[in-house]
């Protein structure tokens, strides 16, 4: 079996947690899955954490410390990660975000952030990041907003997006939440730089069943893919690979209504919100 690829520390702060971890047990004689059992968690979880990939819950974290015996250096370290407000994972994305013009993203369970409401997404995170305090959502509320700049530019990005029928169906915050959420996809779908599609549950199977897709285009430079899940994320720019997600967000757009039948959908969605009986967050 050949050696595992050398994770570069220097990539984000995960990648520093996944180097010193993977150190700290080597050193202390385990292999992943008998770490694991210790904690006790799954042995590829442990494998994920040492690939930069996922960091380890508050929990999880102070008992991988003390059983390695890193003298607190994990639990500084996973401090620092979780006092950063745009996850390592996701910031090469954001910073590519902010210098594309064109923008093409399919989102499978939640309005994209950069259409989302200020209540919308504080109650998407709340419940995404239920450990966090109320102070470290909010700050999390206000990257995400301060995100939604872009769209305000004088010469602002195409933002073409392709709802799947749950992120209308599905409420987020309770009834007067999303009835504001999907009146303010209206009103941007309204301006020039905002195009919004519905890809119904009717249509079945589809080739980005596996999470949401963004595709990012630039004046200068190839494209660049980011597959997201709740809480991890990917960014693709090796071409081919670009390529294939672009003919599969192609099928997509086939799929999904055209655009002025989209939007009514999303009004009628809207109106049951309104006229149903409330069924509001607490």
């Amino acid at each position: 079996m050949p050696a595992p690829k050398e994770l570069d520390p220097s990539i984000s702060l995960p990648a520093l947690y996944g180097v010193k971890l993977r150190k700290l047990r080597i050193r202390a004689g385990f292999t992943q899955r008998q770490l694991g059992d210790k904690i006790p968690i799954a042995h590829s979880r442990i494998a994920q954490f040492e690939l930069g990939k996922e960091t380890p819950p508050e929990d999880v974290n102070a008992k991988l410390d003390a059983i390695l015996g890193a003298d607190g250096d994990l639990i500084d370290l996973w401090g620092h990660i979780k006092r950063t407000p745009i996850p390592d994972w996701a910031r090469k994305f954001v910073e590519y975000e902010a210098k594309a013009t064109r923008m093409l993203k399919y989102m499978a369970q939640a309005v994209p952030g950069l259409l989302q409401t200020e209540s919308y997404a504080r109650a998407l995170l709340r419940i995404s990041r239920p450990r966090d305090t109320d102070a470290e959502v909010e700050e999390l509320v206000t990257a995400r907003l301060e995100r939604q700049a872009i769209l305000e530019r004088s010469a602002p990005p195409l933002l073409w997006c392709i709802l799947d029928e749950a992120v209308l169906r599905r409420p987020v915050g309770g009834h007067a939440v999303m009835r504001e959420q999907l009146a303010h996809v209206l009103r941007m779908a309204r301006t020039p730089h905002v195009v919004v599609q519905v890809l119904p549950f009717g249509q079945g199977e589809h080739p980005v069943m596996g999470g949401s897709l963004t595709l990012l285009g630039f004046e200068r430079g190839p494209d660049v893919a980011y597959i997201e899940s709740s809480h991890s994320g990917e960014l693709v720019e090796t071409p081919e690979e670009v390529a294939e997600y672009a003919l599969a967000y192609d099928l997509l757009q086939a799929k999904a209504l055209p655009p002025d039948e989209s939007l009514a959908v999303i009004r009628s969605a809207m109106e049951e919100y309104s006229t149903c009986a409330p069924r509001e967050s607490t």
